[in-house]
C-alpha cells in the first residue's frame, strides 16, 4: 500500500484528527516522495510465436508508454502518384503520443497528435477545469460554485476518487489550501511515479499536502489497498458537522477505487458478481444499480455519511448523458434503484439463482428499510468536464490539420461488435460520397447503416448532418465520436474495448475494396489505460487483415479469444498500439475515422 505521507499520513482511526481538532500544534512532516517509475511491461514474444508469428520484434519496435518519440520535421507534399494521405498529412495518426511517432509512416510532422490535444485541452488535465468551477474571494473567505456560496473558515475537508483525482487534488490545494484541514484521496496505483516521471507537477500535490493519498485499484479492479482508501473516506466524512464543507472530488475509475460493500458481503464476493455481470454484456448503468445496492457509500452513501455538513461534488463524466448518478456509481447522489431493479439485472443475466448467502442478506436488508431512499439535499453536484468537451477539442485540432471535422455522437454505446459494423458501414457510405459516382450498392448499405443506427439508439448522433459535411467537403475528412461500447467476453485473452473495436473495424474494412480512399480508424481512451493494459488503445487501416495475414496472424482467430492486445502487440511490432500513458483524466473513449480521397 502506497500513501502520500503528507500531515495526516496513518490512515488508522485512532490517528485521525477530528473536525474539531482545528488548532494544529505541530508542523506538517515532509511527504514521502515516490521516485521509482512505472516499469513498462515487456513485449511478449512467447505470445507471438504461439499466434503463428515467425518474426521476432526488434528492441526498436517497441517504446515504454511514458516514452515519446519527436516527430521528424515536416515533409514536402507528395507528387501525385505517392500516397498523399500518408506524406501530406502525416500527422492524422492521432496516437495519443504513440512511442512509435515519426517510425510510422502515419506519424510525423503535426506535433501533437489530435486526440492528444484534446486530452491536454478539451478534457483535461483535470485541474484547470476544476479551477474554473471554483471562484473563491480570498479577503472574505466567500467560494461560489455556480449559484452557491459557501463561507470559508478553514472548515474545509477534501476526498476523491477516480483516475484523474491526483490532479483536481492538487489543482482544489493550490486554490483552497489555506483553508483546507484534512483531506483523503484513492488513485490508480502508480499514477504519482508516472506523473513524476513524465514531468507532469502540476498533477502533484505538494511535499506538506493536507491530503492523503492512497493508491490502489491496479489494473482497475477493486482491491485491498482501495478499500482502505474508502474506510479513511468514511471515517472521515462521518467525523464532519454542520459547520463544515466537504469537496468531493469524482472522476472515471470511481467506482473500483472507492469499495466498501455492506458486511457479510465481502470485497471478492462484489467483484465476482461484477465480473459476472460484465462478462456477460451489462452496461454500465446496470453495474452500478447492483454495485450501490451492496455499498456503503455508493447510491449517496458518502453523502448520508457527511450530513449534517455541506457537500460539493466536482465530477468528470464518464459515462454517457453525464449522468450524476451514475458516475462512480453516484456516491453523492440518492439511489433511485430498488431491490426489484437488482433482481431483475440479476435474472435477466441469469445470476440470480448463483447469489452468495451475503448478497441475498444485504438485498433483503435493503428491501425492508423502514427509512426507506435516502435524500441529499445537502448536496451540489457539478459536471466539470465530459466526452462532448473533448470531441470538440479534437474538432478544432482536426480542423487546424486541414480536415473538415465533424463530431457524430458523443453517446456511442452498444455491443461492439454492432458497433464496428457501424463504422464500417459509415464508411464505405461516405467514402462513395467522397469519391462519386454513387452505387447500387452504397445505396442499400446507406439504407443499413441508418437501421443499424436506429438499432444503437444513440441519441445525439448527427448522422444527417456528417454525411452532408463529407458531400460539401470534398476532401480530407475527420469524422468523430465518443462514448463506452461493450465487450461480451467469449475468451479468456488480453484487450480493452478500444483494442477489439479497433481490431472488428480493421476487419470490417478489409472486407472488400473500398476504391480510391485513403482510411483511418482509431479508437483510445481519455485516461491513457484501455483494460488491464498499458495501451490507450489502437489504430487501423483497411489493409490490416491482409497485413496481419502476412505476418501469419488471423484476425479472426484472436477476436474469437478476445485477444485484441496480444495482436496489436504481435502486429508489426506493436505500432499499431496508442501509448500515452496515464493521462490524469478520463472522459470515456475517443473515436476518430480519417478519410481522404486518393
Amino acid at each position: 500500500m502506497q500513501t502520500h505521507e503528507g500531515l495526516y499520513s496513518d490512515s488508522s482511526p485512532g490517528s485521525r484528527l477530528s473536525p474539531a481538532q482545528r488548532h494544529r500544534s505541530e508542523s506538517p512532516r515532509p511527504a514521502k516522495q515516490e521516485t521509482k517509475a512505472m516499469k513498462p511491461k515487456g513485449y511478449s514474444i512467447q505470445a507471438c510465436q504461439r499466434s503463428g508469428r515467425s518474426q521476432t520484434p526488434s528492441r526498436d519496435s517497441f517504446y515504454p508508454p511514458h516514452r515519446v518519440r519527436l516527430p521528424p520535421a515536416p515533409q514536402p507534399r507528395p507528387s501525385h502518384h505517392t500516397s498523399g494521405f500518408r506524406s501530406a498529412h502525416p500527422g492524422v495518426l492521432p496516437a495519443l503520443g504513440t512511442g512509435n511517432c515519426g517510425r510510422e509512416p502515419w506519424s510525423g510532422s503535426h506535433g501533437c497528435p489530435v486526440v492528444l490535444r484534446a486530452v491536454g485541452h478539451g478534457c483535461g488535465p483535470a485541474g484547470p477545469m476544476l479551477q474554473r468551477a471554483l471562484c473563491l474571494d480570498p479577503s472574505s473567505g466567500l467560494l461560489k460554485v455556480r449559484d452557491r456560496s459557501f463561507q470559508l473558515r478553514q472548515n474545509l475537508y477534501l476526498v476523491g476518487f477516480g483516475k484523474a483525482v491526483l490532479g483536481m487534488a492538487a489543482a482544489a490545494e493550490e486554490l483552497l489550501g489555506q483553508h483546507l484541514v484534512q483531506g483523503v484521496i484513492s488513485v490508480p496505483k502508480g499514477i504519482r511515479a508516472a506523473m513524476e516521471h513524465a514531468g507532469k507537477q502540476e498533477m502533484l500535490l505538494k511535499p506538506h499536502s493536507r491530503v492523503q493519498v492512497f493508491e490502489g485499484a491496479e489494473d482497475n479492479l477493486p482491491d485491498r489497498d482501495a478499500l482502505r482508501a474508502a474506510v479513511a473516506i468514511r471515517q472521515l466524512a462521518e467525523g464532519l458537522t454542520a459547520d463544515d464543507l466537504l469537496l468531493v472530488l469524482i472522476s472515471g475509475g470511481g467506482s473500483a477505487l472507492l469499495p466498501a460493500p455492506i458486511p457479510p458481503v465481502t470485497l471478492e464476493e462484489k467483484q465476482t458478481l461484477t465480473k459476472l455481470l460484465a462478462a456477460r454484456g451489462a452496461n454500465i448503468q446496470e453495474l452500478n444499480t447492483i454495485r450501490k445496492a451492496l455499498s456503503q457509500l455508493k447510491g449517496g452513501g458518502l453523502a448520508q455519511a457527511a450530513y449534517p455538513a455541506q457537500v460539493v461534488s466536482l465530477i468528470l463524466s464518464d459515462v454517457v448523458g453525464d449522468p450524476v448518478e451514475v458516475i462512480a456509481s453516484g456516491p453523492t447522489v440518492a439511489s433511485v434503484h430498488s431491490v426489484q431493479d437488482c433482481l431483475h439485472i440479476l435474472n435477466h443475466y441469469g445470476l440470480r439463482a448463483a447469489l452468495p448467502r451475503s448478497v441475498k442478506t444485504v438485498l433483503a436488508q435493503s428491501d425492508s428499510d423502514p427509512h426507506g431512499p435516502h435524500s441529499c439535499g445537502h448536496v451540489l453536484n457539478v459536471i466539470i468536464g465530459s466526452n462532448a468537451l473533448a470531441l470538440a477539442e479534437a474538432q478544432r485540432q482536426a480542423e487546424a490539420l486541414g480536415y473538415r471535422a465533424v463530431v457524430l455522437s458523443a453517446a456511442i454505446q452498444g455491443d461492439v461488435k454492432s458497433v464496428a459494423r457501424f463504422y464500417g458501414l459509415l464508411t464505405r457510405v461516405a467514402g462513395a460520397h467522397l469519391t462519386p459516382p454513387v452505387t447500387r450498392a452504397s445505396v442499400e448499405e446507406e439504407a443499413q447503416l441508418w437501421e443499424l443506427a436506429a438499432e444503437l439508439h444513440l441519441p445525439d448522433l448527427q448522422l444527417k448532418e456528417a454525411l452532408e459535411a463529407v458531400v460539401e467537403a470534398g476532401g480530407p475528412v475527420c469524422l468523430l465520436a465518443g462514448g463506452e461500447p461493450t465487450v461480451q467476453l467469449q475468451g479468456s485473452g488480453k484487450g480493452g474495448r478500444n483494442q477489439e473495436l479497433a481490431l472488428r473495424v480493421g476487419a470490417e474494412l478489409g472486407q472488400r475494396p473500398l476504391g480510391p480512399l485513403e482510411v483511418l480508424f482509431l479508437s483510445g481512451g481519455t485516461d491513457g489505460q484501455d483494460g488491464p493494459t498499458e495501451a490507450a488503445g489502437a489504430w487501423v487501416v483497411p489493409e490490416l487483415a491482409s497485413q496481419a495475414a502476412a505476418e501469419g496472424l488471423d484476425v479472426a482467430a484472436f477476436l474469437s479469444r478476445n485477444d485484441s492486445h496480444t495482436f496489436f502487440r504481435c502486429f508489426r511490432g506493436g505500432a499499431h498500439l496508442l501509448h500515452t500513458g496515464l493521462t490524469g483524466t478520463n472522459v470515456m473513449d475517443a473515436h476518430l475515422l480519417f478519410l481522404r480521397p486518393r
